[in-house]
């Protein structure tokens, strides 16, 4: 079993609602169970910031799937739950991030892990080290609580539950 962390994220329509259908489509796969859910978090938009607050969580899940496999679940549950294309940075209904998996480094075309904007975004830092604070970046081989404490992000990220 591998040790992964998600982001999710929603801006449009029942936000909580998306938020949670992609958790139970995540963790009733069948191939994966869920570890720790941090906090609801609602954020400022990054990068476009004419659109409305996303709510954010980051979950803990072990899983029986290949990186690959997994984002194939990833995409088909986006797709499932009525995520329409749009462009960067856009408004979207879900949103699922692989943020780690193990201590892998992959790079590749369509998936890239850790996800490289970590670092510098709170709406993953605050809830990841919310449940997670002593794992260690692969890369930069920080934990995320020191990570958190060097963001350079100003976005407001506040807990709603």
């Amino acid at each position: 079993m591998h040790r992964v962390f998600l982001g999710l994220g929603s801006n449009i329509g029942n936000r909580l609602n998306y938020i949670s259908n992609a958790v139970s489509e995540i963790k009733n796969n069948g191939k994966n169970s869920l570890i720790k859910l941090s906090s609801l978090y609602e954020t400022e938009p990054w990068g476009k910031k004419q659109q409305n607050l996303f709510i954010n969580i980051v979950i803990e899940i072990s899983t029986s799937l290949s990186p690959d496999e997994l984002l194939l679940l990833i995409k088909d549950t986006e797709k499932k739950l009525g995520r329409a294309v749009r462009s960067k940075w856009s408004e979207r209904e879900i949103d699922v991030d692989i943020l780690f998996y193990d201590d892998l480094v992959i790079k590749k075309k369509g998936l890239e892990i850790p996800h490289p904007e970590i670092q510098n975004r709170n709406f993953v830092l605050i809830p990841l080290n919310e449940i997670a604070p002593d794992f260690i970046h692969p890369i930069l081989k920080k934990k995320i609580s020191v990570l958190f404490l060097l963001s350079p992000d100003k976005l407001k990220c506040n807990k709603i539950g």
